[in-house]
């Protein structure tokens, strides 16, 4: 199940919409796939009615534990956005964690051997508040989701000090003339608050008011 569209910021997109990775109900398949494969030997066989009734049993028993076990996969998101991580499970009953990624510091991705060939491992996030500290289990292709948060983080940043830019800009006094103008947005760039393009930009449209 794809998260909600309508549970986004104004603004805000989907980068990332993950589930677990499929060995999350291997088990519970593999035990469905022996299960059936058992019952069909003992109806060929022509056992007694009992083992037959057991066999049955052991099918239905096997077939609603997968069911439950993929209804907790399809219900289970890992999701990066344009501002944030967001992870949700839960088939009825909800649960979850949003982490800005202003405030996400590192992340980490550890893989075992079998996790290795089978494309998955775990995602350890380490973020500022509460949170703190953060492990994510059975991530498909871990590495690769590591280097789409680092450049989400980056790209959020680059959003956030345009935005700061652009506010301070036109907070700029306009009882001041134009070069004390020109200076102020020059001391804007050298913080950092303004990039070398909305500089000129802005400079350009002070000097063309002479």
């Amino acid at each position: 199940m794809s998260y909600p569209k309508d549970l986004l910021h104004p603004g805000e997109e989907i980068v990332l919409d993950l589930r677990p990775h499929w060995w999350y109900y291997a088990i519970q398949a593999l035990t469905l796939f022996v299960a059936v494969v058992v019952a069909i030997l003992v109806l060929v066989a022509g056992p007694h009615d009992l083992i037959k009734i057991i066999a049955g049993i052991a099918v239905l028993g096997a077939l609603a534990w997968f069911v439950k076990r993929y209804a907790e996969w399809s219900t289970t998101n890992f999701v990066l956005t344009s501002s944030r991580l967001i992870y949700r499970h839960g088939v009825i009953a909800k649960n979850g964690i949003e982490i800005p990624l202003d405030r996400i510091n590192t992340v980490f991705f550890g893989q075992s051997v079998l996790e290795r060939l089978f494309g998955m491992g775990d995602l350890i996030i380490e973020s500022a508040g509460e949170q703190g500290r953060q492990t994510f289990t059975q991530i498909s292709k871990p590495q690769r989701v590591q280097a789409q948060i680092y450049e989400a983080a980056e790209a959020d940043e680059a959003r956030n000090y345009s935005s700061i830019g652009e506010a301070a800009a036109g907070a700029v006094g306009s009882s001041a003339n134009i070069p004390e103008q020109i200076d102020q947005l020059d001391s804007l760039r050298s913080r950092g608050l303004l990039t070398d393009a909305e500089f000129e930009a802005k400079k350009s449209e002070l000097l063309g008011r002479m």
